[in-house]
Order: structure tokens, then sequence, then C-alpha cells
């Protein structure tokens, strides 16, 4: 053994013990650094949106207030969004057919409702039990306007005003019948009847257009009707308008008082707004919600929604979500006053 071999040795087994350590902390550390980037979360990327076309679901039919505010909004959003936009129209029971249809469709962006108080209003106050939840299975995008509606009479019945219709109830109790065919068209004429000590009789309809239709007639003579339905009719002479429902008057009707100038304190406004399925992820609400928004920001489209009768009143998905609370408390007391009793 040379007089080098111990230290030789003790200088192998050193290096090596070294190179073993740094070989452990090198491991130690690299496990360490694989174990932070598994503790970071990831953040799913939204898919694009659109990608395909979307379908804005009315609950009311073709030819209705809400139809049409739909086909102005299905062109301006298929420019904004380029993507195509159609409507779908599905009447019936007062909205729950569609508003049933969107609860249960996938929260993609591509199923949007296109609807009023009747279903996020009136209805849970209507029905005793309803197929859907107006709070729970949507979430808002955006209100976009608020409509007047107007008393209209066939123009055979000797009346040219709510006083003289009142009058005229009056004297022929229970002869009166009215048409209706959504929320708030029945809560207005019930509203009247209680307010004005008279007892016109209901009859109910599917679609708006098809009450209209039998008010031109005269099978039904009263009829508390939206802008777009009767004002096609006001214009040519077959329906005569009395007064707006409205309780100050209205801008899109002119010469029609409101109703509340006979009848102190009536006041029946309707409004329009925008839905999502609930668990729609909020990237596409807020997309939905500027593009919307957008488009009821310009002029040409403000005036086409005025000559249907819409009176553009825009907000967001927060402040027309707190809207919807104060309406669902509004319409339950003016069914409450008008002696409507839940079905």
């Amino acid at each position: 053994m040379g007089a080098g071999g111990p230290d030789d040795t003790g200088t192998t087994i050193a290096s090596f013990e070294t190179h073993a350590s740094r070989h452990s902390l090198m491991r130690r550390a690299l496990l360490a650094t694989l174990g932070a980037l598994i503790a970071i979360p990831t953040f799913a990327v939204d898919p694009p949106y659109p990608t395909r076309p979307i379908r804005l679901v009315v609950p009311f039919a073709a030819g209705s207030a809400t139809d049409s505010m739909a086909r102005i909004l299905a062109q301006e959003l298929g420019q904004r969004l380029g993507q195509s936009v159609v409507v779908d129209d599905r009447p019936g029971a007062f909205g729950q057919i569609a508003a049933v249809f969107v609860a249960k469709s996938k929260p993609d962006g591509y199923t949007v409702f296109v609807t009023t108080n009747t279903t996020h209003s009136a209805n849970p106050h209507l029905y005793k039990a309803l197929p859907y939840d107006p709070v729970k299975d949507f979430e808002p995008v955006a209100r976009t306007a608020t409509l007047p509606f107007m008393l209209v009479v066939n123009p055979t019945l000797p009346v040219r005003s709510t006083a003289e219709l009142i009058a005229h109830a009056r004297a022929n109790r229970g002869a009166l019948t009215y048409a209706s065919a959504s929320s708030t068209s029945l809560v207005a004429a019930e509203s009247l009847n209680v307010q004005a000590g008279i007892a016109m009789t209901g009859v109910m309809y599917k679609a708006s257009p098809q009450a209209m239709l039998d008010v031109v007639s005269g099978e039904v003579p009263v009829m508390v009707a939206d802008f777009a339905t009767a004002m096609p009719h006001v214009t040519a002479g077959r329906v005569r308008v009395l007064g707006v429902t409205t309780a100050r008057r209205s801008t899109l009707v002119a010469g029609a008082p409101p109703i509340a100038d006979t009848v102190k304190g009536f006041d029946v406004t309707s409004w329009n707004g925008v839905f999502v399925p609930a668990g729609t992820p909020r990237s596409i609400v807020d997309r939905l919600a500027r593009e919307t928004l957008s488009a009821l920001a310009s002029k040409d489209v403000v005036d086409k929604l005025a000559t249907i009768g819409f009176e553009v009143d825009p907000q967001g998905p927060e402040d027309f979500s707190r809207y919807l609370r104060t309406q669902l408390d509004y319409w339950g007391r003016l069914i409450r006053e008008a002696g409507i009793k839940p079905e």
C-alpha cells in the first residue's frame, strides 16, 4: 500500500458522498418545483364565442310586440357577433312553454330568451306552481325597453274615451267582453274592472294577433293590446284607441291620454328583456350584454323600436337583476289588487 493510499481512498469516498448529496438536493429541488407547479391553479380558457348560429326564443306568436323586437335585435346581434341569429317563436301558456324550453337548454350562449314581465314578473303570481323558476333558472343579460299598452275598442262600440267606456260598461253590466293574450293585457283589463267598478268578462287567446282580429271583427269588442299588435289597426281605422296604460302620456301614441286621467292611480307598464339559461359562462353573458346595449345605443335601432311601440330603456346584467326583484313585488301587488286568483 503506497503512502498516499489511505488519503486517495478518503478523497474518493468524500467525492462520492458529495456527488450523492448534490444529486439528492437536486432531486428534492426538482420534486419541490413539480409540486409547486401542480399546486398552481389552472384557469380554463373560454372557447371562442360564438362559432355557430344563435337562437332567440320568443314566448309569443309571430307579429307580437316581443317577436318584432326580437327580429330587430336578431339583425343587430348578427352583425355584431358575426353569426346568424334566428328567431324561434314558441307561444302558449302565458310564455311557460318557451320559458321551460330555455331553462332546460344547454347554458352555452346559443339559446337566448327575449321575453317580458309575463314570464318573469307576473306568472309567479298568476299560477300556484310554475314548471320553471324565473330567478334560479335564468341569468339576466339586459333590459331592452318598456312599452305602453293601449285600451282599444271596435268602432261600432258607442264610446270614444275611457270615461265613456266605463259608463257604457256600467249601463250594460256583464255584457261587455275583452280579449287578452298576455299577463299585461289581462292585469290591465282586470285592474280597470276593479278600479272603475265595472264587470267586463275576459276571453283568453293564445296569441295577441289572433285576439286583435276578433276585436276588429267585433266578436270581442274591447282589448288592452300592445302597440305592435294594435297600431296598424288603429291607423287603418279598424279599432279605436281610448287611452294608454302607462301613468304618463306616451310619445309613441299621440293624442291618447293615460287611463290614469280617468281612473286615478292606474299604471300598468310592460318591460322587455334578454336572458340566458342559468350556468351560462360569465364571459358569454357579458359579451351578449355588451353587444345588446351597443345595439340599443344606435339611433337607427331606437327609431325602429319606436315604430313598434318600444321606448328603449336599457340596463346591464346587475341593474337588470335588481330591477327584476322589484318587478316581482310590483306585479304581485297589481295582480292581488286586481282580484286575480292564481290558477
